[in-house]
C-alpha cells in the first residue's frame, strides 16, 4: 500500500478528453495506482459510458447525486483517497507513461515532502506543444532554476508561491494525510488552489520540485473576449486573496512573505498584459478594473 498512488479525477467536461485522461492512467508503466473518477452531474452521458467497457478493479466511476460545483467536487476527490499519496488530476490533462514511476521515486527519495511538483509540458486542445507567455514565466522565471530536485519549506516556500504561483495543481502529488487536514477557503473560486497550498505551507508542509517531466497540462485556447469578460472578476478575487495572505504572513512573523503578498508583482504584470486588449476593445469598465489592480497599494512597503 505504501507505493500506491490514488489518482482522482473531478469530472466536468468533454467526454473525449476524459477518455484520453483515463487512457493515460491505464498506460502507466507502473501498476501501483488506483483511479477514482467523480462525475459532478455532467449532462452528457458519454463520460460515464467510457467505463462500461473497462474491466479493471483499480478503476472506480461514480456520479454525484447533485451538482456540487468545482470546490465541492474537489472535496469529494480528496475525501475519496486512502493511499499514502494522492493526485487530483484534471479531467482533460494527460499523465505521461512515467508519471507514477516518477512520483513513486520522488516520494521515496524525499519522504518528508508533503507536496511534489514534477516536470510539466504544456499542450493545446489538440495535444500539441503550447508554451505561451504564462507558462514561460511559470517555468523559466518563477520555478526553481536548478535542474536538480529542490525542497522548499516555511517562509521560503511561501515567498516562492506568493511571488507567482508556478505550480500546476492537477500534476501535484500530495501526502494524503496532509491534504486531508486542510480545506479550501470559501470565497476564492479563482485562486482556491493557491490559497489551500499557502495554508498547508503555513502549517508546516514542505514542497518538492522534482524536475523529471511526467505530466502534460492542457492549456485550452480561449478567445480574447472570453478572457476579457473573466478578467475583472479574476483580479478582484486575486487582490482580495493577496490582502488576506499578507495578513496571514505577518501573523506568522514572515515579513518577507508579507511584503511579497502586498506587492503581488506577477499578478499586477498579468493585468498589465491584458490592458492593450481592453483598450483596443474600448471596454472602459475592464480598463478601470485592470488599472485598479495594477496600481492599488503601490508604494506601500
Amino acid at each position: 500500500m505504501d507505493r500506491l498512488i490514488d489518482i482522482t479525477i473531478p469530472y466536468w467536461g468533454e467526454p473525449a478528453l476524459l477518455k484520453a485522461a483515463v487512457d493515460s492512467v491505464r498506460a502507466q508503466t507502473s501498476p501501483d495506482w488506483r483511479l477514482t473518477v467523480i462525475d459532478d452531474c455532467y449532462p452528457d452521458p458519454r463520460g460515464g459510458q467510457i467505463f462500461d467497457s473497462i474491466d479493471d478493479p483499480r478503476i472506480v466511476y461514480r456520479r454525484n447525486e447533485t451538482n456540487l460545483g468545482v470546490t465541492g467536487n474537489f472535496r469529494q476527490c480528496i475525501a475519496a483517497a486512502s493511499a499514502d499519496h494522492t493526485v487530483i488530476m484534471g479531467c482533460d490533462d494527460i499523465l505521461l507513461p512515467n508519471y507514477v514511476d516518477t512520483l513513486t521515486q520522488a516520494t521515496a527519495r524525499f519522504p518528508k515532502a508533503d507536496i511534489v511538483q514534477p516536470g510539466v509540458v504544456v499542450v493545446d486542445d489538440a495535444g500539441k506543444p503550447a508554451m505561451g507567455l504564462a507558462d514561460t514565466v511559470k517555468q523559466r522565471l518563477l520555478a526553481p532554476s536548478d535542474k536538480r530536485p529542490a525542497m522548499l519549506v516555511g517562509e521560503q516556500a511561501a515567498v516562492s508561491l506568493l511571488r507567482g504561483d508556478w505550480l500546476y495543481w492537477p500534476s501535484l502529488v500530495f501526502k494524503t494525510a496532509t491534504i486531508q487536514r486542510h480545506d479550501f477557503r470559501d470565497g476564492f473560486p479563482v485562486i482556491q488552489d493557491l490559497a489551500l497550498l499557502i495554508d498547508m505551507v503555513l502549517d508546516g508542509a514542505s514542497l518538492l520540485y522534482y524536475p523529471t517531466t511526467a505530466f502534460a497540462y492542457r492549456r485550452h485556447r480561449s478567445s480574447a473576449s472570453q478572457l476579457a469578460a473573466a478578467a475583472g472578476d479574476r483580479f478582484a478575487d486575486e487582490a482580495r486573496y493577496y490582502r488576506l495572505a499578507s495578513q496571514l504572513m505577518a501573523d506568522a512573523g514572515w515579513k518577507r512573505a508579507a511584503r511579497t503578498a502586498r506587492h503581488r508583482t506577477i499578478s499586477r504584470l498579468h493585468a498589465v498584459s491584458l490592458l492593450p486588449g481592453a483598450l483596443a476593445a474600448r471596454d472602459r469598465g475592464l480598463v478601470r478594473q485592470l488599472r485598479r489592480h495594477v496600481f492599488e497599494g503601490l508604494g506601500r512597503s
